[in-house]
């Protein structure tokens, strides 16, 4: 039978090719298609450099992956930016900003201690008491911003001074410890691991919020184009004063977790940085500056990128002076990167 195979063929056609895997075929194909879905998210970017890093400071030094310091990766150098950053990805997606949330994160664990050590007040009702000061911190901003029409940065940095000096002024500038009938509050506010799982908890709640609700729809809408919200029906003024007081609760929140995982009330901590490093987190994420367009999911991954290179080179016995200079080179690249992937968005959806 070979015989007579071998007198069929035509003439010249030789050995036939191999035909191509089909699976391997199929394969390379699922394996293109994942790769642009992932490159058109916009936290593509982030999450790649976070990856990069955790693997670079696990294979620099055998301590950064050890029990002992990845609760102070997560809890201690990412949680309060992921929490902070929560907040503030939605200010800036509407178009404004918070920069007096981190000393609402210095003025609240200070207003927990005065009224449970001077007014008596019940150690739980104090936090409660501390957290709606940065409800209404924000509420003074929204106020300050949207009904009186200064400009948000204008607006954040003069109460940011203003609380400033109320910690200096009752303080004295000396820290205080937590008071010891309130111990027993660090177990689900700030032990262990308690800031990360809120952070996570916080995270998607708020990824639900942003893209799943109408409140998030609107604030996208509001950053995007205020009046065509307008047009649309949409409470502007009510939105804007939402987002500062969601902000301002989220710094009371982490001002008090750093409290008690510190055990000490610092006039020092919180500040500008907080908010600096959680804006940093926002725009490394993907979040607009200009307004119009952010992820909760990049804030978290650009918070624990901050938190890593905190942590990591510190581990790795880094001076702490270069940070800025890394800081500000990673918003630089982000910011690139996210510019080339909008572009690459942009085409694939030509």
């Amino acid at each position: 039978m070979s015989d007579t195979a071998e007198q069929r063929r035509p003439a010249g056609t030789g050995t036939p090719p191999p035909q191509p895997d089909a699976g391997n075929g199929q394969l390379a194909g699922i394996l293109r298609t994942g790769a642009r879905v992932f490159l058109r998210q916009r936290e593509a970017t982030v999450f790649v450099v976070a990856v990069g890093l955790f693997l670079y400071f696990a294979l620099s030094s055998s301590s950064f992956v050890t029990s002992a310091n990845l609760p102070i990766l997560f809890t201690q150098d990412a949680a309060p930016f992921i929490i902070i950053a929560l907040g503030e990805v939605f200010l800036l997606i509407c178009g404004e900003i918070d920069l007096s949330v981190g000393f609402t994160f210095t003025l609240a664990p200070y207003l927990m201690y005065f009224l449970n050590t001077y007014d008596h007040l019940p150690g739980l009702l104090a936090i409660l008491i501390a957290l709606l000061m940065g409800v209404l911190i924000g509420w003074i901003n929204g106020f300050l911003t949207v009904t009186v029409g200064l400009p948000s940065f204008i607006t954040t940095l003069g109460t940011g001074f203003v609380l400033l000096g109320i910690v200096n002024t009752t303080s004295h500038g000396e820290p205080v410890s937590i008071p010891a009938d309130m111990a027993g509050n660090v177990h689900w506010l700030g032990g262990n691991w308690a800031p990360f799982i809120w952070a996570v908890g916080l995270t998607a709640i708020m990824h639900v919020v942003l893209t799943r609700t109408r409140w998030g729809l609107h604030t996208v809408s509001v950053g995007g184009n205020i009046l065509g919200a307008r047009e649309a029906g949409i409470d502007v003024k009510r939105i804007k004063y939402g987002n500062f007081m969601i902000t301002g609760l989220f710094g009371a929140l982490v001002g008090l977790q750093n409290a008690y995982v510190t055990q000490s009330i610092d006039p020092t901590a919180g500040g500008y940085q907080p908010m600096f490093y959680a804006v940093t987190a926002a725009v490394i994420g993907g979040t607009a500056m200009l307004g119009g367009t952010g992820t909760v999911i990049g804030a978290f991954l650009g918070a624990i990128v901050i938190g890593m290179l905190t942590d990591g080179f510190l581990i790795l016995g880094v001076s702490a002076n270069p940070l800025d200079i890394i800081f500000g080179a990673a918003v630089l690249v982000a910011m690139i990167a996210n510019v080339w992937l909008a572009r690459l968005r942009e085409r694939g959806a030509q």
